[in-house]
């Protein structure tokens, strides 16, 4: 039997914890630390907070790739505008019940790759549809809306379950994310890692991106 390809472990860093004064300087400050910067898009209404939108996503100034996450209520509408500048779009299943396999489509055909996320309480078989038509799964390890809460453990088992039944499906965690639950969510598969409160709240960035990396290759 063919062994499978490990995933390359890859860690974004989140601006909902960045200075949205500064934005652009404090991405610049993480060039060549991370793989990916993860931009949260919140309406105030599918999650309670309010974040930015495609103007400002427009004008970030970065070459690492932008991880566009929309936790927005009828992410139909709003996809085509952030879609010049992302490279990976995801969305909620919750938000899009009934016509997910038609977005996903849609953001494919707009050239972006695409996810699929779940909040912590809805049942991994929700999205069983739909797992060979997505580039990655993004499990929610906090309830969303607000950065720096604490990690929900009761995830880590469909990280488990999801590993084992997508061996070759990017699984990113996001909420809560330090050494710590960094390395017990790559033990049971997940292979990019969210973390924003921990990076910027962080004196020393580039050595939390360190530790980081450190604790999700062992």
């Amino acid at each position: 039997m063919a062994k499978i390809k490990l995933l390359p472990k890859q860690i974004a860093a989140s601006i909902l914890s960045a200075d949205f004064g500064r934005l652009n300087e404090d991405i610049a400050s993480l060039k060549h630390h991370v793989d990916l910067i993860h931009v949260d898009v919140m309406d105030g209404h599918f999650v309670p907070n309010i974040t930015i939108g495609p103007v400002v996503v427009k004008h970030i100034k970065s070459k690492i790739p932008l991880d566009v996450h929309l936790m927005i209520e009828d992410p139909m509408k709003y996809i085509k505008d952030f879609a010049p500048y992302a490279h990976y779009i995801t969305v909620h299943h919750e938000t899009c019940k009934r016509d997910l396999k038609k977005v996903i489509r849609y953001i494919k055909k707009l050239g972006c790759k695409v996810g699929v996320s779940i909040n912590p309480h809805t049942p991994l078989s929700k999205i069983y549809g739909v797992l060979n038509e997505v580039d990655l799964v993004l499990l929610m390890t906090v309830n969303p809306g607000f950065g720096g809460q604490p990690f929900i453990k009761s995830v880590l088992h469909k990280i488990k379950y999801l590993r084992h039944i997508c061996p070759k499906l990017n699984i990113e965690v996001d909420g809560g994310i330090n050494p710590k639950t960094a390395k017990v969510s790559s033990y049971y598969g997940a292979n990019i890692f969210v973390s924003g409160n921990y990076i910027f709240s962080s004196k020393r960035r580039i050595s939390a991106i360190k530790k980081l990396r450190k604790a999700v290759e062992i």
